[in-house]
């Protein structure tokens, strides 16, 4: 499938990470005007340069998604610049180690409070955040595109990532009451979905899955394989096909719903 985004302005939050700066990529490649928010000002650059070197169209913007006054002013550089926003990709998120409850290091019930709010904020709050900054022009519009992202933690538990796992199943449930708020209280052309992606490489989980010094699997990464049908990690380009669909026309009657894309993990029992 062929997806022409040609005119369309997309904002992709968390831009410049592993998973979400193919996006901007891709978004770009189907003629879109991406902006590329987040917080490293080197890495906005570097990437808004090599979509332009690739004859796209790029505006990088460093903001801070857990400050709305931030998105803010953000918001005012894309309407000064563009006019309009069509797709907002909600894709900062991660995890860090002081909220990981690891047998033998770190406790559940010594996890810090401040580490704890720190990953679930990044991976709630600032998809709410944007989504009332942005969502806001979308509703004038009144259509656009919002795309957020889930995570296997909400399909089955995952051990260790508490708070992440919470922020997640949050996010969720967000983003179906997202899609059934914009669609009948502003326009049933803004639509809200979300992608749930299955493991993927990460830097923040290479060494939890792949051991740094032999290259071999951790025993964590080795039982991911075994519940992964198609017996390997996801790329981050296994991620664009299910995005360009999601924001693009042939999709137009798709809102409040949560794409898998994991080898068919969520779907296997173990046996």
């Amino acid at each position: 499938m062929q997806v022409d985004l040609s005119g369309k302005v997309a904002l992709v939050t968390g831009g410049t990470g592993v998973l979400c700066s193919p996006m901007c990529v891709a978004l770009a490649d189907a003629g879109a005007s991406v902006v590329v928010l987040a917080q490293n000002q080197a890495k906005i650059d570097a990437l808004v340069e090599e979509i332009k070197a690739e004859g796209g169209k790029a505006l990088g913007i460093s903001a801070d998604v857990l400050k709305k006054d931030s998105l803010e002013t953000a918001a005012k550089t894309i309407l000064d610049t563009y006019g309009k926003l069509d797709i907002l990709v909600n894709g900062a998120g991660g995890n860090k180690p002081g909220a990981t409850a690891v047998p033998g290091e770190r406790n559940f019930f010594d996890l810090p409070e401040d580490a704890l709010r720190w990953v679930f904020d990044l991976n709630f709050t600032s998809t709410l955040l944007a989504s009332q900054v942005f969502g806001r022009y979308m509703a004038q519009q009144p259509t656009g595109v919002m795309i957020n992202f889930s995570s296997m933690a909400v399909y089955q538990i995952l051990t260790r990532v508490v708070a992440y796992s919470a922020a997640k199943a949050a996010l969720q449930n967000f983003t179906q009451w997202m899609a059934v708020y914009m669609a009948r209280e502003h326009s049933p052309d803004i639509r809200v979905n979300a992608i749930a992606p299955g493991f993927f490489l990460g830097e923040q989980n290479r060494f939890l899955l792949i051991d740094a010094e032999t290259g071999n699997l951790t025993p964590r990464g080795q039982q991911i394989i075994d519940h992964t049908p198609m017996r390997r990690f996801g790329d981050p380009e296994d991620l664009l096909g299910t995005l360009l669909w999601l924001v693009s026309d042939a999709a137009r009657f798709v809102t409040g719903v949560v794409i898998p894309v994991d080898g068919g993990w969520s779907a296997f029992s173990g046996i």
